[in-house]
């Protein structure tokens, strides 16, 4: 295998065949010690947080793929902590598509002069860049196109398939209890056929999820979900 990326939390192969294998690891984004899914860092190191990130992505991209949304995802094996995907590209030098539905975290820093804490959202769609240095500017429709970056029917197709993506997993945790105040995405073009796919994961540390107003780690929100 060749590495071609490593990430804050997971590094990227290429295999034999072509395809990519994702190695997750057990770092999590945040600062000071304190879990952030939007930070631009590494803040604390969770042991069994890359096999249980893997089962929970595992399980939500084979729901997606039952319901006809597409991802690059063709299997997993968790005991070794590797999923492995089809070959795609990011939108520039990478996008973040976030849905919320409550003002918390980076919403309420920026626009906490008129939003509530935890105020209802209805799925509202953010895309932000993946820069740390400038701490992942936010970018409209308009600056993305101008920019190259994607077109305009690239953006609306994005910006529904966030939607889908995260109704099912509202809709899954819900089942269990638990309510979905935002969740983290990322997409690219699959080299294949050029088509926008959900890529990444779908884990605990990509979201922020809550029961009975109490918000729920990354490792205990696997256990809640998959027992």
């Amino acid at each position: 295998m060749k590495l071609i990326y490593s990430g804050k939390t997971k590094d990227v192969y290429e295999l034999d065949n072509g395809d990519y294998q994702l190695k997750f690891k057990d770092d999590v984004t945040g600062e000071n010690g304190v879990f952030d899914p939007g930070a631009n860092t590494v803040g604390l190191v969770m042991e069994g947080a890359g096999r249980a990130g893997l089962s929970l992505t595992k399980h939500f991209f084979e729901k997606l793929k039952a319901a006809g949304i597409p991802t690059h995802y063709i299997d997993a094996n968790i005991e070794e902590a590797t999923m492995t995907v089809m070959p795609a590209t990011v939108f520039g030098k990478g996008l973040e598509v976030i849905c919320r539905y409550r003002a918390v975290g980076s919403f309420l820093r920026r626009y906490g002069l008129y939003a509530q804490e935890g105020q209802s959202l209805d799925a509202f769609v953010e895309v932000t860049l993946k820069d740390d240095d400038r701490l992942d500017p936010p970018i409209s429709k308009s600056a993305l196109e101008m920019l190259g970056i994607l077109s305009a029917n690239e953006y609306d197709t994005l910006e529904t398939l966030t939607k889908q993506i995260s109704q099912v997993v509202k809709d899954e945790l819900s089942d269990k209890g638990i309510e979905l105040y935002d969740i983290k995405l990322e997409f690219g073009r699959v080299k294949k056929d050029n088509a926008v796919v959900l890529i990444d994961e779908i884990s605990g540390g990509n979201m922020r999820a809550y029961k009975n107003g109490v918000y729920i780690e990354p490792l205990e929100l696997e256990k809640l979900m998959l027992s």
